[in-house]
């Protein structure tokens, strides 16, 4: 088993959890896994009615939440004014003659790092991929595109290890309260070890994809794990230097 971590962090993200094609475009406040696998398959080129998507089934999501960010809302029309042949298209090739009003939430400034883990194949399968992706990669919506860098590490030992331990914290070293740790939240696939972490919320989300087949789009549930940890304030920094220790982190792999 090893992993790769990856940093997503924009000006605006939107994790999409319950609505399809409704007059509320709702986002989870977390990346889902239906989304990140969507992310995976369209880095490999791996199109919406291919039935590949079992080959993601080894993967283990970690998050850690740096930053949960602002829930912002956009009022959104398409179409209003124009000719009944120039709006917006339904399923069943017509066209809808009216404008289409949404809302459309998103998370402002939020920053999320993903441990991946899986066996050394999948994972070096992704790690190529990632680097050189056939679709661009983006934060749930295509709108919502990712700030740099992404890919933190490509090939690493224990992923979630260095969630705890090396990869630095987008977030300022004076935020919270005073000491030499920071509260940060994480949420897990599997229930933490009881020892280490005492206490973790359980959640149930139905974010696995069963198929992204845009007229039969299937998802089950899962189990997640939220917890609480106090992480080293040295993760942190002033916020001026935060993109220079990202970028030495993740040059330290490629001088490795």
């Amino acid at each position: 088993m090893s992993g790769l971590v990856l940093r997503l962090a924009g000006p605006l993200q939107s994790w999409g959890e319950r609505s399809a094609f409704t007059a509320v475009r709702d986002t989870a406040p977390f990346p889902t896994r239906s989304a990140l696998i969507g992310l995976f398959a369209a880095a490999e080129g791996i199109g919406r009615d291919d039935a590949l998507l079992d080959r993601y089934d080894d993967l283990r999501l970690t998050v850690r939440v740096d930053r949960p960010g602002l829930r912002v809302i956009d009022y959104h029309t398409v179409g209003g004014g124009l000719p009944k042949a120039r709006t917006a298209a339904t399923s069943g090739g017509s066209n809808k003659g009216a404008a289409v009003i949404t809302r459309r939430h998103y998370l402002a400034d939020a920053v999320f790092v993903i441990a991946v883990s899986g066996r050394d194949q999948t994972v070096d399968r992704l790690a190529q991929a990632l680097r050189r992706p056939h679709w661009a990669p983006y934060l749930g919506r295509r709108s919502c595109v990712p700030d740099e860098p992404f890919v933190l590490r490509s090939h690493i030992e224990d992923p979630e290890a260095a969630l705890r331990c090396e990869v630095p914290l987008s977030r300022s070293a004076h935020a919270g309260r005073g000491g030499d740790t920071v509260d940060v939240e994480f949420l897990y696939e599997e229930p933490p070890p009881a020892q280490s972490i005492p206490r973790a919320d359980t959640l149930e989300v139905y974010d696995v994809p069963i198929s992204f087949s845009p007229h039969a789009r299937s998802h089950r549930m899962r189990h997640l794990y939220k917890s609480v940890e106090q992480l080293p304030r040295t993760l942190a920094g002033p916020q001026h230097t935060l993109m220079r220790r990202l970028i030495d982190y993740a040059h330290t792999e490629e001088s490795a």
